[in-house]
C-alpha cells in the first residue's frame, strides 16, 4: 500500500477516499489508538470491506479506537457491518457522544470531521515540541467545511497535536454511548 500523502482536498468522494486510504494505512502500520470525530460518521467508510477487514486484524488486546460523535443512530442504520464488527471487537472500542453545550464549551473552530492517530512528542533542547525518538510519523485527516467538502491531509506533528487537543477537549466533555450490545428483555 502507497503511504496516504499530505495536501488539500476538495469533494465528499476525495474525502472520504482520504479516510480510507487513512484507516487503512494505520491499521497496516498497526497504530495503538486511532481516533475518530463526526458529528454521525454517516459519510465515513465503515461498510467498506476492505476496511472492516484491515479493521478486524488491528483489534487485539491494547487497541484503542476512539470515536467521538453527536450522535450514533446513523451509524446504526446505515453502517450494519459495522455495528457487527463493534460488537465483536466492542473490548478495542471507545465511543463517546456530545453535546451541544460541550462544543460550545470547547468554542468555534473545530474542524467537522476528524481522523489522527496519536503520535508520542517530547520536548527537544531548545524547548520545542517534536516527534519522540523511535515514534511513528503523524497522520491526520481534517474537514474543515462540510458544505463544500474542504479539507486537508497532513503528516505534520503539530497539526497531530492540535486534533489531539481539540479532541480531548470535547471528550472531556461526553458520556457513553453506542453500546457493543443491546440488551433486550
Amino acid at each position: 500500500m502507497t503511504a496516504l500523502q499530505a495536501g488539500k482536498f476538495e469533494g465528499r468522494g476525495e474525502f472520504v477516499a482520504a479516510l480510507r486510504h487513512a484507516l487503512l494505512q494505520a491499521c497496516t502500520e498497526e497504530w495503538p489508538e486511532l481516533f475518530c470525530l463526526d458529528a454521525s460518521f454517516v459519510d465515513w467508510p465503515w461498510s467498506d470491506a476492505e476496511v472492516l477487514e484491515a479493521l478486524k486484524r488491528w483489534a487485539r488486546a491494547g487497541r484503542r479506537l476512539h470515536l467521538l460523535a453527536e450522535q450514533f443512530e446513523e451509524v446504526r442504520r446505515r453502517h450494519p457491518r459495522f455495528v457487527q464488527w463493534r460488537s465483536t471487537w466492542g473490548h478495542c472500542v471507545q465511543a463517546l457522544a456530545y453535546g451541544p453545550e460541550a462544543l460550545a464549551a470547547v468554542g468555534p473552530g473545530g474542524p467537522a470531521a476528524l481522523f489522527f492517530t496519536r503520535q508520542k512528542l517530547a520536548v527537544s533542547k531548545e524547548g520545542v515540541l517534536e516527534p519522540a525518538a523511535g515514534s511513528e510519523p503523524a497522520l491526520s485527516v481534517r474537514l474543515h467545511d462540510k458544505q463544500l467538502w474542504r479539507g486537508a491531509v497532513s503528516m505534520n506533528a503539530v497539526d497531530t497535536l492540535r486534533s489531539a487537543e481539540y479532541f480531548d477537549a470535547l471528550a472531556q466533555r461526553c458520556c457513553e454511548s453506542f453500546a457493543s450490545t443491546t440488551l433486550g428483555l
